[in-house]
């Protein structure tokens, strides 16, 4: 073998042997990689060993895990957000209606909530089992009206009651996780019964703006009534006024008139004469009198 030769395998040997090396790192890389975790802020990391729960990391940061030995899982570390699925519940006046709520909920102590519940969807349905049952309770001592009514409803201090009553049955049973808020966001009614409340709401409301409407002819009846009353009371005391003036008036023409009449009083007797004839006597009047008799005379002009 020349030294080309020679010299071409050796630079072959060369790059094998570079290559190898790169080869091998790369694949210690890749192993190292492959058994790094990074735990997030807003997670907890779940170590496992043969299944079995050995680890739990909650401080964010790189960890490392035992290769084909251990495995790692996630869980939520922030608040959850779980919608309960509506269901029918009887108030204390028997009536039947439709709920529907959510709950807000974290994960407190991961250990138990996996030893008890073993997965979150485990953990949901359980917090879900207490709200529904703690809900039926509680509305169930409420009348219909009082969970409906904005003005007389107390289900904001009924959510804070419900969500206390489900930390405490959480708890008893060691799941680890923790409800911070349980809120109703719909009642309604189901649906065979939705058309016969409304009828009766109808005929509820129609009765009373029929109760307003007869209070307010009822008003109206005695507002005329005391106006008429102090019309009449108004005209009584004015006539009164005006036939104490006109009693005033005529004595006091009375006194006048008399005042004139004594200065002539052969006068005022021809002037009262005259007046009756005025008054007596028309084109058919027909008066039969003595011929001397003196309402003969000054009717037929003799005035001595």
């Amino acid at each position: 073998m020349d030294k080309n030769e020679k010299k071409i395998n050796f630079e072959w040997k060369k790059y094998i042997r570079l290559g190898s090396v790169i080869a091998g790192l790369f694949a210690c890389l890749l192993f190292l990689f492959s058994n790094v975790f990074v735990v997030k802020e807003n997670e907890y990391k779940v170590v496992r060993q043969f299944g079995e729960v050995v680890k739990i990391i909650e401080k964010p940061g790189l960890h490392l895990k035992i290769p084909f030995i251990q495995t790692v899982e996630s869980l939520p570390k922030h608040q959850l957000t779980y919608d309960v699925e509506e269901a029918e519940i009887n108030t204390k006046d028997k009536k039947r209606i439709l709920i529907d709520n959510y709950a807000v909920w974290r994960i407190e102590d991961p250990k138990e909530m996996i030893a008890n519940a073993r997965t979150v969807v485990n953990a949901e349905a359980k917090m879900s089992e207490f709200i529904f049952s703690t809900v039926r309770s509680e509305l169930g001592k409420l009348n219909y009206d009082e969970i409906i009514n904005d003005e007389k409803s107390s289900r904001g201090s009924l959510n804070d009651k419900i969500t206390n009553i489900v930390n405490n049955l959480l708890e008893q049973n060691h799941f680890g996780i923790k409800v911070v808020d349980v809120r109703i966001k719909r009642t309604d009614l189901p649906e065979a019964n939705e058309k016969s409340v409304f009828t009766r709401m109808i005929s509820e409301r129609e009765s009373k703006a029929q109760e307003y409407l007869s209070m307010g002819d009822a008003e109206k009846n005695r507002i005329v009534a005391e106006t008429d009353r102090q019309v009449k009371e108004m005209l009584a005391k004015a006539e009164a006024q005006a036939e104490t003036i006109r009693g005033h008036g005529e004595a006091e023409a009375a006194k006048l008139y008399n005042q004139a009449y004594s200065k002539d009083p052969k006068f005022y007797e021809l002037y009262r004469t005259l007046q009756s004839y005025k008054k007596t006597i028309d084109g058919e009047t027909v008066i039969v009198l003595p011929f001397d008799s003196p309402y003969a005379k000054i009717l037929m002009g003799e005035t001595e």
